[in-house]
């Protein structure tokens, strides 16, 4: 069995969260800065080959009425980097940055000092968002 990787891509850092071989539990894995951005790509290439992951869930930030902005189009982009060596799917990830942050808020984590620990947070919503829903 494959794992699957989910991305939280910002304009600064890419979060990353890694399911298990079940793909039930998303677990954290890293963050990392997005530029250069091709070394960003490979990171992520190399994470995902050395985790046996054969699907990548990219966070794709609608905006609130449904439509796709600079930045969802931007997270497309950066897809099409992973489109030959994997399985790219996009997931709405509106309201992850938020609830990420109240994660780390009711564990007491100071977020505002490690700013990747909400890219981090956000990438295994998204990932938990996609394996709830794929399962249905």
């Amino acid at each position: 069995m494959n794992k699957i990787m989910a991305l939280d891509i910002g304009t600064k850092r890419i979060g990353i969260a890694i399911s298990d071989f079940l793909h039930v539990i998303a677990v954290g894995h890293s963050y990392l800065p997005r530029n250069p951005e091709t070394e960003a790509v490979e990171k992520i290439k190399k994470i995902a080959f050395e985790n046996n992951v054969n699907k990548i869930v990219i966070g794709l930030p609608y905006n609130m009425d449904g439509t796709q902005g600079q930045q969802a189009k931007d997270c497309l982009w950066f897809g099409k980097n992973f489109e030959n060596d994997f399985e790219v799917i996009y997931e709405d990830e509106r309201l992850t940055s938020e609830a990420a942050e109240e994660n780390l808020r009711e564990k007491n984590i100071d977020f505002k000092k490690y700013k990747g620990l909400v890219d981090i947070e956000s990438a295994c919503i998204i990932l938990e968002q996609y394996m709830v829903r794929s399962e249905r």
